[in-house]
């Protein structure tokens, strides 16, 4: 199924993005200063590329129809767990902005240690999210749907992906990634 092919491969770029705030955490826990300017960059990926790219897909199609069309465990693995981990990563995103903008305004180690904590948090809960959607979600979306809900989502989401291609969504922020990934993980590339 295309959508969920494109869906995991964009897991993978925000798993990418998830090495790299690790590796930026364990800088700071061993002794660099706070990167202002690549921690914002990291939340500005993960929000515009994970959130509004990638989850907009799922909560405005996938999730969706599973959510219409397969009752109430479909709709419980949704609501109750997919979309309220979603807002917990935005959650996280938006606690890791508050922290930078304190340490920027006073640099106090209660404040380096927000940034750290929300920024961990936020990469430890995509990871298992992630897993749970590769291997869970998507597989009971592909194996329970009915066929032609599968295709009305995949024509969807190609003109979802061609939209956001036409606005060189991907190119912008895989570039970014690209970026924090020379810098923070050099060995990896």
């Amino acid at each position: 199924m295309y959508s969920v092919e494109l869906m995991v491969m964009e897991h993978d770029n925000i798993l990418r993005l998830i090495d790299v705030v690790r590796a930026a955490c364990c800088q700071v826990i061993e002794g660099r200063d706070v990167n202002d300017e690549d921690f914002r960059k990291m939340i500005e990926f993960a929000r515009n590329y994970a959130d509004k790219h990638h989850h907009g897909k799922e909560e405005q199609i996938l999730f969706l129809e599973m959510t219409n069309h397969l009752g109430t465990v479909g709709a419980n693995l949704i609501q109750h767990g997919m979309l309220v981990e979603h807002d917990l990563g935005r959650r996280y995103m938006m606690d890791l902005e508050a922290a930078l903008n304190q340490y920027k305004e006073e640099p106090k180690t209660e404040y380096k240690l927000e940034i750290l904590a929300n920024a961990a948090g936020y990469a430890n809960l995509l990871t298992r999210h992630i897993g749970k959607e590769n291997e869970v979600v998507y597989t009971y979306a592909e194996k329970s749907l009915a066929e032609d809900i599968l295709k009305s989502v995949d024509e969807r989401v190609k003109v979802f992906e061609d939209e956001a291609t036409e606005n060189k969504i991907q190119e912008k922020y895989l570039s970014i990634l690209k970026e924090l990934e020379e810098k923070y993980l050099p060995s990896l590339l």
